[in-house]
């Protein structure tokens, strides 16, 4: 153990500051223990080693959170102009991008990425997210209608919606992408004039906290933004509070069933941003160097740990070989290591449960009869680390092809055309994402309209953008987050009609 190296060294003064004192939730605008006392322990999943504590929250902290933000709804921030809460998600975005680099570095400290990409990819899009999202306060609109009451004749009528906030929103974030999730699902709720209480997942609070500085820096009122932290219990305790409005979830498909069962007890709004096991479908006409680099990058993006991650590969026959080879190669070859290593290729798995989970799905392939051509030999070393693995010549059948895996684990299967293809693709409960990788537009197309799924690439694996429209099917839950789409999640519509005489 001594040899390990405590990652918090490698910080800079800023990000080590932050870290080297036991961590707080904010609800009310104040900085504050859980009321048990109880803290949790955050850990780096590159070393094992523990990095801080943050409170444990409990339901009667989750009270206190939802009685702030109903305060903060129905007081100071219904006077707030639509413009004015726009200038602040703006000022926001500044502080965040001023102090870029220092999230980064707790990202990669905290859940374990590479640090070029915490810093280029998630830092970089949640900026980008904040001031997309800014932009809708000011352009949320009702509508006006001319009526026909046949029943009332000799009279005349105008109808108009509004669109008014929701209120009080739950939200519940995952650990693959903690500062993104959170500002995907703060930004907007803020934008159409809504409150939040935020409960970031118990291994990755960091960032969210961190966030939560900004917030109060930035200037909105005390109460709006809530962060709690802990484990299950403060997120049941939002599920159920009957002065929750909404509850916007991102996580398991299994967790949210059981979100959604509870909710229905108080009739809550609902979004769910749920689980996937995205088909990438390779042509045989297709950039054979470009798309097995592809379908690398779309399984093996973040450690796997991503909802859209490929985990389904379907390929056509006459280049299957060639394909399985050289992903084979790809995943042989890949440097694990700590995300401040600038030769990393691939960083640790979140915690050692998610771990062994992992490794449960390498032994079930093996097991069920795929083939394993790349990975299955543990890596020893401290953190949680787990090698790539490809699997070929796996079936519907098998659980590796069926169950959403969250880690680095390919499964391979061939077909023969392109309606076959389809048919394999659309065989899962899931419908979050899928690429198609070929040259042939009027073949991509066709396969764009036949698959089940909320995002579909072509030649692109994994893309996602503030103004671009992102939900799932099936499965993978509904309610449509990022672009237009998602001021309908924080917004409801009042008709209004008048007597004119």
């Amino acid at each position: 153990m001594s040899s390990i190296i405590d990652q918090r060294s490698r910080l800079s003064p800023a990000a080590r500051a932050f870290v080297s004192t036991p961590l707080r939730m904010l609800i009310g605008g104040a900085w504050i223990e859980s009321e048990s006392d109880r803290v949790l322990t955050v850990t780096d999943p590159a070393t094992g080693l523990p990095v801080t504590t943050v409170p444990a929250a409990t339901r009667a902290d989750v009270d206190r959170a939802v009685a702030a933000a109903r305060r903060a709804f129905e007081g100071a921030w219904s006077t707030f102009r639509p413009v004015q809460r726009e200038r602040l998600l703006l000022k926001l975005a500044d502080l965040l991008e001023r102090h870029a680099d220092e999230f980064a570095e707790l990202e990669t400290l905290d859940n374990g990425k590479l640090l070029v990409m915490a810093r280029h990819g998630d830092v970089t899009i949640a900026i980008d997210s904040l001031r997309y999202m800014a932009g809708w306060a000011t352009k949320i609109e009702g509508t006006t209608i001319t009526p026909s009451f046949a029943y009332v004749p000799g009279m005349q009528f105008c109808s108009q919606t509004l669109r008014e906030p929701v209120g009080v929103i739950g939200q519940i974030i995952p650990w693959n992408f903690p500062l993104v999730m959170a500002v995907w699902k703060i930004a907007p709720a803020l934008a159409a004039g809504c409150t939040v209480v935020l409960k970031p997942a118990e291994d990755t609070p960091l960032t969210a906290l961190r966030l939560g500085q900004l917030i109060c820096e930035a200037g909105f009122p005390d109460g709006v933004v809530n962060i709690v932290t802990g484990a299950a219990e403060p997120g049941a305790g939002l599920v159920e509070h009957p002065d929750v409005d909404k509850i916007a979830f991102t996580g398991s498909t299994a967790v949210g069933q059981i979100i959604q069962r509870q909710a229905a007890l108080t009739m809550k709004r609902l979004s769910l941003e749920l689980g996937g096991k995205s088909p990438v479908v390779i042509l045989k006409d297709a950039d054979l160097a470009g798309a097995i680099q592809g379908a690398a990058q779309a399984v093996f993006f973040n450690h796997g740990q991503v909802c859209t991650a490929g985990s389904r590969l379907l390929v056509e026959r006459p280049i299957y070989d060639a394909v399985v080879d050289g992903l084979a190669d790809i995943a042989s070859n890949m440097n694990l290591g700590s995300g401040f290593d600038g030769g990393s290729h691939m960083g640790p798995l979140i915690s050692a449960k998610q771990r062994a989970r992992v490794q449960r799905y390498l032994e079930l392939g093996q097991s069920e009869g795929a083939r394993l051509v790349a990975g299955g030999t543990p890596d020893t070393r401290a953190g949680f680390f787990f090698k790539p693995a490809v699997f070929a010549d796996t079936r519907p059948h098998m659980t590796i092809y069926r169950e959403e895996i969250f880690g680095p684990i390919l499964a391979v299967t061939p077909f023969d055309d392109i309606a076959e293809a389809s048919a394999l693709a659309n065989d899962t409960s899931y419908g979050l994402g899928a690429s198609i990788w070929t040259n042939d537009l009027a073949a991509a197309n066709r396969m764009v309209r036949t698959l089940k799924a909320g995002s579909v690439w072509v030649n692109c694996h994994n893309l996602l953008d503030p103004a671009v429209p992102f939900g799932g099917y099936k499965m993978s839950g509904y309610g449509v987050e990022l672009g237009h789409a998602v001021t309908d999640l924080y917004t409801q519509s009042k008709s209004v009609t008048m007597a004119l005489g």
